[in-house]
């Protein structure tokens, strides 16, 4: 969408919102459950959009360390939104998967944590709020009337945290900026605003942070003007009812000796991570005050 354009249409876009979470629950609930999980030979693992379909180098040792560490024929398995993924290991199709804090948290009933990342040295992230690197100014309410790039409407980072600190100041999405879109991943948010097709955007503190070491000259367009506080680090989960299954307990085990292993130390390398460690759903309660507090705005 280009600056100028017409004002969303916040009927539009609650309304589609409404369709996209009923959608996703009687997807949910329709397809089989965990029982495939469990009659599976290989394991599948399902992965998010913060991963790059380019990134074949990369998905290639994940699969090849995790195949040798659990002695199974491994599958990734990528879709495009988050709530595409999240429906897969609910329903059991996959697994696990390596999935956002606001899903999990959505789904907390129906969901196992298996492991979390640990990125520089603490299970935690942040959400920024980027602007253009020559725009002045250091107080996030300047960005009223912008049109601004989120990542995915079930995005922590790039979505949540940011509706959350409106409503705290008794704004929405649809009010405060001019127009907003989605960009289904974290990599589009920093290339819409240093494009400009966005003056400002919600992005997931962990992936512009490595971009920062990757993409310098493409993150260099942008600055960061705010970070939000530390919360949980996007898990690994499984479905509740899988969490105890065979495959499970490998995943589980191949992640947190992930460290411990060359081919392992390849792959953090490569994702810039300390390595996989066990964690309890008290880790993303941050994540939860934020839900209620939309929830109750709304």
């Amino acid at each position: 969408m280009r600056r100028g354009g017409p004002a969303t249409d916040t009927s539009a876009v609650a309304r589609r919102t409404l369709l996209q979470g009923l959608a996703a629950t009687a997807l949910a609930s329709a397809l089989p459950r965990p029982a495939i999980a469990s009659t599976r030979t290989g394991l599948a693992f399902g992965l998010t959009p913060v991963f790059r379909n380019s990134d074949l180098d990369l998905l290639d040792r994940l699969r090849a360390y995790l195949e040798k560490a659990t002695g199974l024929p491994v599958e990734l398995v990528s879709r495009r939104t988050y709530q595409e993924i999240t429906a897969l290991v609910v329903s059991g199709q996959v697994d696990a998967a390596w999935i956002c804090g606001y899903p999990f948290v959505q789904y907390e009933n129906e969901l196992s944590l298996v492991a979390v990342p640990v990125w520089r040295q603490q299970p935690r992230y942040q959400s920024y709020l980027i602007v253009d690197r020559n725009r002045p100014g250091s107080d996030w309410r300047m960005l009223r009337g912008d049109v601004h790039a989120l990542s995915d409407p079930d995005s922590n980072s790039g979505y949540l945290v940011t509706a959350a600190l409106l409503a705290e100041a008794g704004e929405s999405v649809g009010s405060f900026f001019r127009s907003s879109f989605y960009t289904y991943g974290h990599r589009n948010v920093v290339r819409a605003v240093a494009s400009g097709l966005a003056g400002s955007g919600s992005v997931d503190g962990y992936v512009w942070e490595v971009m920062q070491e990757l993409e310098p000259e493409l993150t260099g367009q942008t600055r960061v003007l705010r970070a939000s506080e530390w919360l949980g680090f996007p898990p690994i989960a499984s479905a509740r009812a899988a969490a105890d299954s065979a495959a499970t307990r490998m995943l589980r085990d191949a992640l947190l000796a992930m460290r411990t292993d060359p081919l392992g130390r390849e792959v953090l390398s490569m994702l810039r991570l300390d390595g996989f460690a066990a964690a309890e759903p008290d880790l993303y309660a941050g994540i939860a005050g934020m839900v209620d507090q939309l929830r109750h705005a709304t």
